[in-house]
């Protein structure tokens, strides 16, 4: 998290160099952004999240 802090989330390609990883670039960040990344939001939407999304689907959708 460290390395990412400091250098951003665009330079993944020299995160594995630098770092000494023996994972690809792309498993990086793909574990960044689904587990790691920190202001990510998890859980259930609340109601007002819901609403303008329910907004969008047509009632014979749900």
């Amino acid at each position: 998290m460290k390395y990412v802090q400091a250098n951003g989330e665009g330079s993944w390609r020299s995160l594995t160099k630098n770092a000494g990883l023996l994972r690809c670039w792309k498993s990086c960040r793909l574990r960044w952004i689904n587990y790691l990344k920190p202001d990510m939001k998890r859980g259930n939407f609340t109601e007002e999240e819901e609403k303008p999304l329910l907004t969008c689907i047509h009632p014979w959708e749900i």
